[in-house]
């Protein structure tokens, strides 16, 4: 089967976006509106798997959807909205969870990591989260999701929840007059080479907003003084750049420092170092926290506007989750007759 060529992505509404969710994910999603129809969650859904202040969580969405905008996400071309109002994830989940196999789940590297010890006592919904995500994915019949390192595993699953569902009802697809590949086997997107931000304190631990120490990430909605000062502070070692990027193995926080400022002016560590191989951190630092805030800032404030304007980012989440929902409604009327459901 041809399927239209469509791009799913989610972020959870987990507070305090910082630099790593923007390089990582979020300005990689900006291009891909242009080429392939794109459609971008804020995956309320996922976020209550563990405790969530419920003012915290409309707050966090809102901040979620202002991002996406605020980067370059223009929400009349890509749709925008959040995961909750489109019930229809939740139903599809609920098929799905009874497709997919305990045990995948139990194998998630990602439940093994959050529950911890404590596997008894966490929520049922962190062990099917997985479940949910693939009826993200599949609910839109999208043939490609963008992913990082640390959700391929999940990806695997959608594709295995595919697979299944397709074999598994093989008779009522054909039955029914639909393609025997009812759901597509949803191809990972690889944009370039990842980047992996690290925290601006210890270059060994990934840049997280649950690190206690402020100083070690830049926010998203950190001012111009903010980052600034945050970039001129950040640990580093005594020794200038080196002018080779063998001669940056072994030294994670000049790594990263470099690595950042690659990202931000879109070219290579290589390219970096060929500029300031050789020079002092006192050079170094000064430029980085330039670029950072000639990028960064003006975003900054276009997200305080738009969280600060319930009433707009409101109607765009609205608008976003009547079009998305268009589609959603589609998939599962098939998905209903395909398993046996009376309507």
């Amino acid at each position: 089967m041809s399927f239209t060529p469509r791009v799913f992505s989610g972020i959870q509404p987990s507070g305090d976006l910082h630099l790593g969710n923007y390089l990582g994910a979020i300005r990689r999603f900006v291009p891909l509106q242009h080429t392939h129809e794109t459609i971008y969650c804020v995956v309320d859904m996922h976020a209550i798997t563990v405790w969530q202040e419920p003012e915290d969580l409309r707050r966090a969405t809102r901040e979620v959807a202002a991002a996406y905008i605020a980067a370059g996400i223009d929400p009349k071309k890509a749709i925008v909205f959040n995961q909750s109002q489109v019930v229809q994830h939740a139903e599809l989940a609920w098929v799905f969870n009874c497709i997919a196999r305990i045990g995948w789940m139990y194998r998630m590297t990602q439940f093994k990591d959050k529950a911890g010890k404590n596997s008894e006592n966490v929520s049922l919904g962190l062990l099917a989260y997985p479940s949910l995500m693939a009826a993200d994915i599949l609910l839109y019949k999208a043939t490609q999701v963008p992913v990082g390192d640390d959700q391929k595993q999940h990806l695997e699953l959608t594709r295995d929840i595919a697979a299944k569902f397709n074999n598994d009802y093989a008779a009522s697809i054909a039955a029914q007059g639909l393609d025997a590949e009812f759901f597509p086997i949803t191809e990972p997107l690889i944009a370039g080479p990842a980047t992996r931000i690290m925290s601006l304190r210890d270059g060994a631990k990934k840049m997280s907003k649950s690190d206690p120490s402020d100083q070690s990430r830049i926010s998203l909605l950190d001012d111009a003084d903010a980052i600034a000062k945050k970039i001129k502070r950040a640990t580093t070692d005594p020794e200038p750049l080196p002018e080779t990027l063998e001669g940056l193995v072994g030294r994670a926080e000049a790594d990263n420092l470099v690595g950042i400022y690659a990202a931000l002016s879109d070219s290579t560590k290589a390219d970096v170092l060929a500029e300031f191989g050789g020079k002092g951190w006192g050079v170094f630092k000064p430029a980085l926290a330039d670029l950072a805030v000639q990028q960064l800032a003006p975003m900054a404030d276009e997200m305080r506007r738009l969280v600060a304007d319930t009433t707009t980012i409101d109607a765009i989440l609205r608008d976003g989750a009547e079009r998305a929902g268009a589609i959603a409604e589609r998939t599962m009327n098939e998905v209903r007759s395909i398993v046996g459901f009376i309507r």
